[in-house]
């Protein structure tokens, strides 16, 4: 083990790839499910400032609007027919500087406009107007912290004591449960089957030779007449997922879809809209996908809630998207590395670029040792760190996902 100036940490570790191992559980939200929803909009809420503020005073001011939260409404549904009986309500909270040398920037008319604009481009079948409504809570800023954040420094101070998480690559499972929702949730397969709403959850299970995928599908019942045509959309899906696997993996998939359906008490997934949230599921920010897209168990992870978060010196966000830059860059120049983990750690006022530690542990293929390339490997971390506020850009770019 061997340090540079800055505190990282590069050791090779003993332990078995999680594609591997032989029991793995990996789980992914997609883009409608009410978690995935409010991260959305408090993200593209946080991105619409920051442009804004950029326009207005040339650059990004001190804001923090990752608090939110999706009430459920209620539906009454049917075979080729649904109403939403009682509006979804949305809430974005959080901080945001709306006045800076006499300039004032309309903080919550931004936030709305993001919200509204956000669910058009995410959704295909809610009304905005009549049944959904949206709620700004955003204050001003905390003292202590927009004082850190406009204390004169090249290089941002850190407004929080956090850790951030990153991993590669991913595992089969990992990639299968990722790709799944993305394929079910394109546009080519919204074109296929528009029966498939938006709020869709995978649920990868891998037991040795077997990978079971788990899917809750939100189907729009405007477009399913009978049980029968539910039935068999059901085994479409199903039969369509088990081929696309086969791009990810040659393990055995079982794919089940709505295992919680009584097709004989006719109970059954049907919305209106396409998603969960119209009929009670609420959703908050943070509770989903961390910002890699997934829920991994039995990875390291950062709980933190990235969305929303300011991308200049709010380490639960920043952090996390470069531990993750850091371990796909090391994976991907050094292939005898088969996997890399790395943590990182903030102290509150330090340095982003200066984190009070930085640790990359890594597993070698067979035969393969560490110290050939471990000055290699600590270079890749330093230089993303001394580089660090190019990641600012590239988040308000929309370059990283937040979930």
């Amino acid at each position: 083990m061997a340090k540079t100036s800055r505190s990282i940490y590069v050791e090779q570790i003993n332990d078995i790839p999680m594609n591997e191992q032989a029991i793995e559980y990996v789980e992914r939200k997609g883009v409608g499910h009410p978690d995935s929803l409010i991260d959305g909009i408090c993200e593209k809420a946080s991105v619409e400032l920051s442009k804004r503020y950029l326009d207005e005073t040339g650059s990004v001011l001190h804001h923090n609007v990752d608090k939110g939260l999706i009430v459920g409404g209620s539906s009454s549904v049917s075979f080729g027919r649904g109403v939403i009986t009682r509006p979804i309500e949305i809430i974005i909270a959080g901080r945001a500087t709306s006045e800076f040398g006499g300039a004032k920037i309309p903080v919550e008319e931004i936030a709305l406009k993001a919200a509204r604009d956000y669910l058009k481009e995410h959704t295909r079948f809610l009304d905005l107007d009549r049944e959904v409504i949206i709620n700004s809570k955003i204050l001003s800023g905390s003292a202590d912290l927009t004082q850190i954040f406009n204390r004169n420094s090249a290089i941002p101070l850190a407004n929080d004591t956090s850790f951030g998480i990153g991993f590669a690559p991913f595992s089969e499972t990992e990639s299968l449960a990722l790709e799944t929702e993305h394929y079910l949730n394109s546009r080519d397969y919204k074109s296929k089957i528009p029966a498939v709403g938006e709020d869709i959850k995978v649920m990868g299970v891998k037991e040795g030779g077997k990978i079971t995928l788990t899917l809750a599908i939100a189907f729009v019942a405007k477009y399913i007449n009978s049980i029968e045509e539910y039935a068999h959309l059901k085994e479409t899906v199903a039969a369509d997922v088990k081929n696309f696997s086969k791009k990810f993996t040659k393990r055995e998939v079982e794919v089940l879809v709505d295992t919680g359906d009584s097709h004989e008490r006719m109970e059954v997934y049907l919305t209106k809209s396409g998603l969960s949230c119209e009929a009670g599921d609420d959703g908050e920010v943070g509770r989903g996908n961390r910002i890699n897209g997934l829920i991994t168990p039995f990875r390291h992870m950062s709980l933190e809630a990235a969305a929303g978060k300011n991308p200049i010196n709010h380490v639960g966000k920043i952090y996390n998207v470069l531990a993750e830059e850091i371990a796909h860059d090391v994976v991907k120049l050094y292939p005898q590395i088969k996997e890399c983990n790395v943590s990182v750690v903030s102290q509150i006022g330090r340095s982003i670029a200066d984190p009070k530690n930085l640790s990359i542990k890594v597993i070698m293929d067979k035969n393969e040792r560490i110290d050939p390339i471990q000055g290699k490997v600590y270079a890749i971390a330093d230089e993303m760190l001394e580089n660090i506020r190019f990641l600012t850009n590239e988040i308000i770019a929309g370059k990283f996902g937040m979930f």
